[in-house]
This record gives structure tokens, sequence and C-alpha cells, in this order.
């Protein structure tokens, strides 16, 4: 199994979404495919907003750290550095496009469509059942030493 970019440059992580040091979180488990970053992500029946069905919340949390951890790899990529800045969501907007079921995995699709210096703008989808149930657009900043986050995945 290949690992997750989470497990490689941020293992002690609590981010509730992706963090792998949470064990209460998601525990989103994103890989890099080049130009794109991917995920498979399975619902327990504690994230539901209604029978069988996941609540937008979660939804919403993750497409914004996969999200986040696209851009992080995209700048460290782009910069040439062996390890990816700690990056922030500057803002995000999820389109709930109809009911998430949760009678299977869930895969999460990733790709930044723009870049200057520290940002990076990415779109996302969250599949379920062959067939798109919510999207993404965010902007995504890397972080100065000095801001909360700086230290957050060391």
């Amino acid at each position: 199994m290949t690992q997750s970019v989470q497990e490689r440059f941020a293992p002690n992580s609590i981010c509730f979404g992706c963090g792998p040091a949470n064990a209460k979180g998601l525990r989103i488990q994103s890989l890099d495919v080049g130009e794109a970053l991917v995920a498979t992500w399975t619902p327990q029946p504690h994230h539901a907003a209604f029978p069988g069905m996941l609540n937008g919340g979660i939804c919403g949390a993750l497409l914004d750290c996969h999200s986040n951890w696209t851009a992080a790899i995209h700048l460290m990529k782009q910069s040439g550095a062996s390890a990816p800045p700690c990056t922030v969501t500057a803002d995000f907007h999820v389109k709930l496009k109809r009911p998430t079921p949760m009678d299977g995995p869930l895969h999460l699709r990733a790709r930044v469509v723009e870049s200057t210096g520290d940002r990076a703008v990415v779109e996302a989808e969250l599949e379920a059942g062959g067939k798109i149930t919510a999207t993404c657009r965010g902007t995504f900043v890397a972080v100065r030493e000095g801001h909360p986050a700086y230290h957050r995945w060391g």
C-alpha cells in the first residue's frame, strides 16, 4: 500500500479531518497520483445526517482537508522543497449536489486550478456510488512562522 501524504508528512497531526494522530477524527488518507490527489474514505453510522446519508458538514470537512493537502503538495513540488509548507484554508465553497449515501466507500479527487506564490486554488469532488454528490472550490495559503498553524504538521 502507498503511504498517504498525511502519514508521510504529518504523522503527528491532530486535525479532525486528516490527522493520523486524531483517533476520533476522519483520518483522510490522500494519495498523490500526479496531477491530483485522490482518497477513498468509508463513513461510519455516527457520520449520518439522517438514515443512510452522510452529514453535510462531514462532506465539507472531507473536501476541505483533502483540498488543503492538494494545495500543500502542489506548492511543495512547485518550490522544489522536500516537505510541504503548512497550508490553511483561506476560503472554500461547498456545493451539496445530492444526498451522499453511506452504504459504501466514498471517493475524493482534487486538483489545483490556479497557483501563485504561496497560494493555490483547488477544485475537488466527492463521489458516492459513481455519482458526484458534492464539489468544492477553495483557496489555500502557506503560512509563515508566527502563524498558529505553522508547526501543526511537525
